[in-house]
């Protein structure tokens, strides 16, 4: 058996074309259809309630291409919203805290550091799952708004990206963390800088390999790989010139075809 349906991949922005590309590393036969909901960004710093109301209508949307699974490949909206999407929509839902925490608890010595948005970090979400998969953990998080719209404006490795990444982990460096936590999908690129600040023994998670595992597992369980030669459909919802830019740096075999597309209200 199989299913030819694509599966539909939100993020806020650019942040989770990192999850995309895992995705298609690890099913490079399916078909993928990815919204950045870039009119809207960013979700951190919205409230919870905003946030599910976003991702409501974002998850609708893609649902309305025939989609076969919906990733969530933004951290806020699944330490927020995940529930909600689960509910309302017709097919499987993955986000992305889970598989990342999963993945954290393997590689730590029992010192994890989690950095992400305001409301990802506000939310606990990190925290309640790695007290499943790793407890008696040490966990600190902080939250480093001013990183998305560095990686949005493409400053992956700039003089002020690692001015700002030096300024917000210091404390992790201090309390020496032993693992790292990735927990925006934005924050894969600016990789070097993070790094460089929180010093190059720490093991970096980037939750985007775990997802795609989690993807693949789920597509085997129902027998429902597509076995094509896979494509990628990429719609923004403002912005298209820059995100066409930055996509080009993440995804350099994407291709054109970047639509504009309006969320309904």
């Amino acid at each position: 058996m199989s299913d030819h349906r694509p599966i539909g991949v939100f993020d806020s922005g650019i942040g989770g074309l990192t999850v995309l590309a895992a995705l298609q590393r690890h099913l490079p036969g399916e078909r993928f259809i990815y919204l950045g909901d870039t009119a809207r960004l960013p979700y951190g710093t919205k409230s919870p309630e905003t946030v599910a109301r976003y991702s409501l209508r974002a998850g609708l949307f893609l649902l309305e291409y025939g989609i076969k699974l919906l990733v969530v490949a933004c951290n806020t909206a699944s330490a927020t919203a995940l529930p909600i999407l689960e509910h309302a929509l017709t097919v499987p839902v993955v986000g992305v805290v889970e598989p990342g925490a999963r993945t954290a608890a393997t590689h730590s010595r029992g010192r994890i550091g989690v950095i992400g948005t305001e409301a990802t970090v506000g939310s606990g979400a990190y925290g309640r799952a790695l007290a499943r998969y790793s407890p008696g953990s040490e966990v600190i998080a902080r939250a480093c708004p001013l990183f998305v719209p560095l990686a949005e404006e493409g400053w992956f490795d700039h003089p002020v990206t690692r001015e700002v990444a030096r300024i917000y982990l210091s404390p992790l460096a201090e309390a020496r963390i032993d693992t790292l936590i990735l927990g925006c999908t934005h924050y894969p690129p600016l990789r070097a800088a993070i790094s460089t600040a929180v010093g190059t023994s720490v093991t970096l998670v980037d939750s985007g390999e775990a997802v795609a595992e989690a993807v693949e597992k789920q597509l085997a369980e129902r027998a429902a790989f597509a076995g094509g030669n896979g494509e990628i459909r990429l719609m923004v919802t403002d912005s298209a010139a820059r995100f066409s830019r930055i996509a080009q740096l993440i995804l350099p075999d994407a291709g054109p075809g970047l639509e504009l597309v309006d969320l309904p209200s």
